[in-house]
């Protein structure tokens, strides 16, 4: 920043000198005072008058004005009403010129503010003081002050407002730069800045503004030269005022909802527009690209970036040829057919980038054909699997040195790595990503060279092979290394963290290295993310891992042989998001002073032991913690609901025992207590918290009737099988906003069931997360259950049991009150559970005739009814359910024919099995005597399991989930 000049020194001097001389008046002789005979007291007291004097000329001459040095105090008072950061300097002296994040022009008397950097001062986070979180809420008239202003900076200031005034009635004709960037402000701010004559940048970027771009307002700041709209909600289409703006060069529209296409058209006189870089990244833009006579308006373009958008047809051959292009991104579109580039192309000399990753692209691609390129530093031809890709043409040099290759998921050249002719004539590439290709060969090593300028690798998903030695060079500049899902083996090298000082990406989970962590992992200080789960790696972990990664953020190495102390006998971790341990060998018991930033901490499968005391633990943010599959013992200790921020746990699989603890928690949406030894009557209900999505006690001694379920006001999954519960099911599971599974099985329940039942529905078009105040919290742990719980949530179905992912249920799918004492007769509402995918109602009392109203439940896959006392014919109309693949009515007391139309052609007798009067259909349409196996089995055995028919009932029904399991969970994947 300039400054005003500074106070002249010999001014400063002779002042200094003259008070001094006072300190001393009666001992100095001054020659000049006696010479003009003037007595020394008032001499003392003229040299003053004359020193305040000069200060209050030099201050009147070069300092600012008094109005503004009031507005920048105005703001800084308004910034610490705010608990903002206001500038220290600010206040400090007469000059407010001096002060930090303040620039002025001019000279003397004419010297105004020109600059002001007010970005950051006001953020989202916690201040120190007493208040809490700041919020800036500032009246922008202040600015009025500034009639010589030019350049104000506002951004990242969230939350911020404008006051109800906004930015009308400014008078800030001389502004040409205005950031507003990143403070979350409404639309309502655009109307005035068509005002802003004199603007020639203007940042808006994420501010979550919505509606349509106003044109109008755009229209008239004929001088602007960059615009960025970015980061924000604008719908509708993009206005063609904005392209044809006389000065523009630089706009960004990315990262919005704008539709159609791009409003340029062919004229018979092209305008040469001057924009030269267009981002219209991440919006909703569809159709085809406009015509290459349109394109001549754009003849300056030197950058268009249209990644991720719905744009279709094939590649237009003449945007290689634009004059200037340097800078081609299409990626992630629905982009169809062959890159149109041969050998005999006319290509832009220009060209430094082509990115077209994520398309149908197909054809053939020869990297021969771009041998004019010299300027080429960039290549994304990543996720088109039909595009074949031909790198290793031996003897040909190419004239360009890449800085970026990412051939990831093409029809590639297998030979790639194993006979590198391309790759050895790279010498500056910093990216290289050539995943998912099934490369063979053993692990380029030759890549680490001595001056090698390699930033990013990934090389995952392959069928690579070898190990890691030997590495000769370190590689200071390597920051991201996946070989994830490869067959690479050995142990890591004793000096790996020196060999990779500067690593913050590290992914070598799904390999088969063996061997101990070295210490000097603890070396790379830098590391963010650190996954070495799924390998063999054995012995115990450097206790340091745990405490010496002040920037890690996700640390996995679950599916190993470690073991030793958990944690290393360590209780303050590092690790600030995610911690993964689980299927290993660590033992002890948990510290009870553990404490870190942990938001995910997984241990399960391990073989921890002793008691489980939370109560002096330090994790405010632990949101998941899964100790399942251990030795834990004793009671579920009361502190555990001292984890206000719980959102998952997991005891399952353990040894707890004893009363359940009753907690308050409005965070907890997964529960699970599943196979431990709980005791306990808990009819007066135990969770008061509105918003439990899934709670499994299931293998328990748990005791009491549930009429506590009416607390569950949200609850998915309910899964109580195998305790002792007892007395009816009560008709408030009726009542529940949205139980997709139902698990009641094997209890003591009796009487019978209520026909509110069948009113169970949910709405498939209704997500869980709208009403979630903690949406990103929610989404993480949904990616947490869906990718690393290997367990899941289980439910059993003809004696078998399927475990699914955390959203896998889009709509009502199950009940099973199987094994209980239910009786009378089944209610035909039930038959209204359109949606439902399993009903199994058997080892029961249940009598009467199979409702034909089962036919209504159309998306049904398995139904059990086997083990009761019903009667009367199976309904014909059963054979309209399509998507039926298990059935079973096996020992009850039906008779008449077995239908052979449908799905139940596909039945077993295993199916009919126990039904003495039920009978095969014969040709000629009765009964015949025989097929069924009838009276077979004693009616006494009517409890027993056969393995035949479970072993067939289990075959089918996962084939009939498969398809929507690995759908579902890939989309979670993805997401």
């Amino acid at each position: 920043m300039s400054k005003a000049p500074a106070v002249p020194e010999h001014h400063v001097h002779v002042c200094h000198a003259a008070a001094a001389v006072r300190a001393t008046e009666e001992k100095v002789d001054l020659p000049l005072a006696m010479a003009y005979g003037i007595p020394l007291g008032r001499f003392f007291l003229f040299w003053h008058v004359v020193c305040v004097f000069m200060s209050h000329v030099y201050h009147m001459s070069y300092g600012c004005s008094v109005e503004e040095r009031a507005a920048l105090m105005e703001i800084r008072s308004s910034l610490e009403r705010a608990n903002g950061t206001a500038p220290r300097s600010w206040g400090r002296g007469d000059d407010c010129c001096l002060w930090e994040r303040v620039n002025c022009s001019g000279s003397g008397s004419t010297r105004r503010v020109s600059h002001l950097y007010l970005s950051n001062l006001c953020v989202s986070a916690v201040s120190s003081t007493d208040s809490g979180i700041c919020s800036w809420s500032f009246n922008t008239m202040v600015f009025s002050a500034f009639s010589e202003l030019q350049f104000l900076d506002l951004s990242s200031n969230y939350p911020s407002s404008l006051g109800h005034d906004g930015l009308f009635g400014l008078n800030l004709t001389k502004l040409q730069y205005l950031n507003l960037s990143d403070n979350w402000l409404p639309e309502s701010i655009l109307t005035p800045l068509g005002e802003f004559v004199s603007l020639q940048v203007l940042d808006l970027n994420g501010n979550g503004m919505s509606g349509v771009i106003p044109d109008a307002v755009f229209k008239k700041l004929t001088n602007m030269r960059e615009l960025n709209l970015s980061s924000n909600r604008f719908n509708g289409s993009l206005p063609k005022t904005l392209l044809v703006l006389p000065h523009l060069k630089i706009l960004d529209l990315s990262l919005n909802s704008l539709a159609g296409g791009i409003p340029i058209s062919p004229s018979s006189e092209p305008a040469s527009l001057s924009l030269e870089v267009l981002n219209l990244n991440n919006n909703n833009m569809s159709g085809v690209l406009p015509t290459e006579q349109a394109f001549q308006n754009l003849r300056n373009i030197r950058e268009l970036h249209l990644s991720s958008n719905r744009f279709s047809g094939n590649l237009p051959a003449f945007l290689f040829s634009l004059l200037h292009i340097e800078r081609l991104d299409l990626s992630k579109n629905l982009f169809e057919g062959p890159i149109p580039i041969r050998l005999s192309s006319n290509l832009s000399l220009s060209l430094k980038s082509l990115r077209f990753s994520q398309n149908n692209l197909s054809g053939k691609l020869s990297f021969f054909w771009l041998g004019n390129l010299t300027e080429l530093e960039e290549i994304d031809l990543s996720g088109n699997t039909n595009l074949a890709v031909d790198v290793n043409i031996p003897g040909w040099v190419p004239p360009f040195q890449l800085k970026q290759l990412a051939l990831s998921g093409c029809d590639l050249d297998r030979g790639i790595i194993e006979e590198p002719h391309f790759l050895r004539t790279q010498l500056h590439l910093e990216e290289l990503d050539l995943s998912n290709n099934n490369l063979s060969g053993s692990m380029p090593n030759w890549l680490f060279t001595k001056d090698a300028t390699l930033v990013n690798l990934n090389l995952g998903n392959n069928s690579l092979t070898g190990s890691l030695v030997p590495i000769w060079h370190p590689q200071t500049a390597l920051q991201t290394m996946i070989i994830s899902n490869n067959r690479i083996k050995g142990q890591l090298p004793v000096s790996f963290g020196l060999m990779f000082p500067s690593l913050s990406t590290l992914d070598f989970s799904h390999n088969k290295f063996n061997g101990q962590i070295p210490i000097s992992l603890c070396h790379i200080n830098l590391m963010r993310l650190l996954d070495l789960s799924n390998n063999n790696f054995s012995g115990e972990l450097p206790p340091c891992v745990f405490t010496d990664f002040p920037e890690l953020w996700v640390f996995s190495i679950s599916n190993n042989q470690l073991g030793g102390l958990v944690f290393g006998g360590m209780n303050n971790l590092s690790v600030g998001f995610a911690l993964h341990l689980g299927s290993n060998k660590f033992e002890g018991t948990l510290p009870r002073h553990l404490s870190g930033r942990l938001f995910i901490m997984n241990l399960n499968g391990n073989k921890l032991s002793g008691e489980l005391d939370p109560s002096s633990w330090n994790l405010t943010n632990l949101a998941v913690l899964n100790l399942s599959g251990n030795r834990i013992t004793g009671n579920i200790h009361p502190k555990i609901c001292n984890l206000t921020r719980i959102e998952n746990l997991d005891l399952s699989d353990n040894d707890f025992n004893g009363p359940i603890p009753r907690c308050s928690s409005t965070s907890l949406y997964s529960l699970n207590l599943s196979l431990n030894s709980l005791s306990g009557d808990i009819s007066h209900g135990l969770f008061s918290t509105s918003n439990l999505l899934r709670l499994d006690m299931r293998y328990n001694k748990l005791t009491g009737n549930l009429s506590w379920v009416q607390d569950l006001h949200s609850i998915e999954i309910l899964s109580l099988g195998w305790n002792e519960f007892e007395g009816q099911v009560t008709p408030i599971l009726c009542e529940l906003s949205c139980p997709r599974v139902i698990d009641l099985s094997h209890n003591k329940l009796s009487g019978s069931l209520p026909p509110c039942l069948g009113r169970i529905s949910c709405d498939t078009n209704e997500t869980e997360t709208n009403n979630n105040p903690f949406l990103l919290i929610y989404v993480i742990i949904e990616i947490y259950i869906t990718v690393y719980d290997t367990k899941g949530f289980t439910f059993d179905t003809k004696g078998n049991q399927y475990t699914y992912g955390f959203q896998f249920f889009d709509s009502m799918s199950g009940i099973d009150l199987s094994g209980n004492m239910l009786s009378g007769e089944i209610p035909h509402e039930l038959g209204n559970l359109s949606q439902i995918k399993s009903l199994n109602l058997s080892s029961n009392f249940f009598s009467g005739q199979i409702p034909a109203s089962f036919a209504n439940m159309s998306e049904i896959e398995s139904l059990d009814l086997s083990h009761n006392e019903l009667t009367g014919p199976i309904p014909w109309q059963l054979t309209r359910l399509w998507s039926l693949e298990v059935f079973s009515v096996a020992y009850n007391n039906l008779s008449g024919c077995v239908p052979n139309s449908g799905q139940f052609g596909s039945f077993t007798m295993d199916s009919y099995q126990g039904n003495s009067n039920l009978h095969n259909m014969s040709q000629g349409g009765g009964c015949s005597s025989h097929g069924s196996g009838a009276g077979d089995i004693p009616r006494d055995d009517r409890i027993a399991d056969d393995p035949v028919l479970y072993a067939i009932s289990a075959a089918s029904f996962v084939l009939a989930f498969l398809a929507t399991f690995a759908s579902t969970v890939g989309r979670m994947k993805w997401r």
